[in-house]
């Protein structure tokens, strides 16, 4: 059974950092495509950014973005501590919202639709961005 757990949330004034973190048990990485999302009270979920891991003699990693975080965040991931990660840079207001990671198992794709069918979900951590 696959389990996620979110840490790394919390309060920051505009232009500041945070670093948001999904550990993931009973999860091979190179055998899913895995995502961060986001929500605000009364409006649909959005994609973030994603991450998909093709695994080989080397990894390759194919990963896709909202254009509303391009350039301000960076998704990642670190197979030794099975755990990916959500840099978040300049942050902005706008950026509130409860945060998730969710797993889906292959076959799938790297994408950043609010509506795609993830398998797996963490439990969610707030992020608060005030100006």
């Amino acid at each position: 059974q696959v389990q996620l757990v979110e840490s790394g949330g919390g309060s920051v004034q505009a232009g500041g950092s945070l670093r948001l973190s999904c550990a993931a048990s009973g999860l091979n990485w190179r055998r899913a495509c895995a995502a961060w999302l986001r929500q605000v009270p009364g409006k649909e979920r959005e994609g973030v950014a994603s991450i998909y891991t093709r695994g080989g003699y080397i990894d390759t990693f194919y990963t896709a973005y909202a254009d509303s975080v391009k350039g301000r965040f960076t998704i990642s991931l670190d197979n030794a501590k099975n755990t990916m990660f959500l840099q978040m840079d300049n942050l902005k207001p706008e950026d509130t919202a409860m945060y998730y990671c969710a797993v889906r198992s292959v076959p799938c794709i790297a994408t950043t639709r609010g509506n795609y069918d993830y398998n797996y979900w963490g439990q969610g951590t707030q992020v608060t961005v005030s100006s």
